[in-house]
């Protein structure tokens, strides 16, 4: 046994208390940069390092409501939530996320769910890493041409997207009863749709344990049409509620390791507020370009993984585990080092005009 390793009694195993911090900290920096619960890195990289995917999944869970709590408070602080559609989607995202883990441990007792499991991680991650990619380099230079320079929803894409095919197309869907967000600046919208939205990714969560924030951040973004920001916030409503359902489930299933969630806790409540607070210095299409690279590696590492499991060579799982982490720190350097350098000029900024105010009033006087 290694020295910082500790013996897990619930999963059976033993593994590093340092790892279950570092996974911690990188995926609650990514969970309050980018909304999301960080289950695409952490139900793999647990399962790479040796859980079952099943309690992979489920001390996945406990660790996205745990960290989650933080960020939401950041978040709101910051007005970047829109709490009528959060709320709106805690009833249907349970709904799905109920149904997506019964599917889990069916799956589990006919054979080897990590199979499945992987390949879906590959395919939803994969296609939507290359839309939203698609979307940085073809549709925002699109939208750039013809949006004015000094409009101030520019940075953010957000002239862009109202005019997105997708959005003009859901929002045309009129079914009774229609509802409206004012803090999103969303009118008419059929309430059908939106819980549609919500169950869709409530069962992703339940299925792949990844609290459904990889899912909503970019539907809210490209289907209903919310600013960056408050697609962010909002998002990390569901996955805060969906992970604590999710947490209470396969808890009663017997497929949750708390200490292990409970140690990744302590690097995971540091990191979000530092996330959060990045999201202040980086523009809406800098945090989708981040995004969409950082869930592409991540599918990456996945598909990495399931060559050893047909290979058996360890080359391919040991890659897999360098590709994982490597995309979580590297991502989370990336933020870090943005929200000192951002921080920085603006202190500057700051400084600069104090004293440009200081020198007038002295003349003046």
């Amino acid at each position: 046994m290694h020295i910082f390793d500790i013996y897990l009694p619930v999963a059976g195993i033993e593994f590093s208390v340092v790892l279950l911090v570092a996974i911690g900290f990188c995926v609650g920096t990514l969970g309050g940069f980018f909304g999301v619960g960080g289950g695409w890195i952490v139900t793999p990289a647990l399962n790479i390092f040796g859980f079952h995917m099943a309690f992979a999944i489920g001390t996945d869970l406990s660790n996205i409501f745990g960290q989650s709590i933080g960020a939401v408070r950041k978040h709101q602080k910051m007005g970047n939530i829109d709490w009528k559609m959060g709320l709106i989607s805690i009833i249907t995202s349970v709904i799905g996320l109920e149904i997506g883990s019964d599917v889990i441990i069916s799956l589990e007792k006919a054979g080897d769910v990590g199979v499945i499991v992987r390949w879906c991680y590959m395919f939803m991650l994969t296609s939507l890493g290359c839309y939203m990619l698609y979307d940085y380099f073809v549709l925002r230079s699109q939208q750039l041409k013809n949006t004015d320079s000094s409009d101030p929803g520019a940075a953010d894409g957000k002239s862009g997207r109202r005019g997105a095919a997708n959005t003009r197309r859901l929002h045309r869907v009129k079914i009774p009863p229609l509802i409206s967000f004012p803090a999103s600046g969303i009118e008419d919208v059929s309430l059908w749709t939106i819980l549609l939205i919500f169950l869709l990714t409530g069962f992703l969560s339940g299925f792949m344990g990844v609290g459904g924030g990889f899912m909503i951040m970019p539907a809210l973004v490209y289907l209903i049409g919310l600013p960056t920001t408050v697609a962010i916030g909002t998002s990390l409503i569901t996955v805060l509620f969906s992970a604590a359902y999710g947490c209470f489930t396969y808890a009663v299933k017997g497929r949750v390791e708390i200490f292990a969630a409970l140690i990744m806790l302590i690097g995971a409540s540091i990191g979000a507020q530092i996330g959060a607070t990045a999201v202040r210095y980086i523009k809406g299409y800098g945090i989708r370009l981040l995004f969409a690279v950082m869930i592409i590696l991540a599918a990456l590492s996945v598909g990495t993984e399931q060559f050893y499991k047909i290979t058996g060579k360890h080359f391919f799982q040991s890659l897999a585990g360098i590709v994982l982490m490597g995309t979580a720190i590297s991502m989370s350097a990336i933020i870090m080092v943005k929200l000192v350098s951002e921080s920085t000029k603006e202190k500057r900024s700051r400084k600069a005009k104090i004293a440009q105010t200081s020198d007038n009033e002295s003349r003046h006087v």
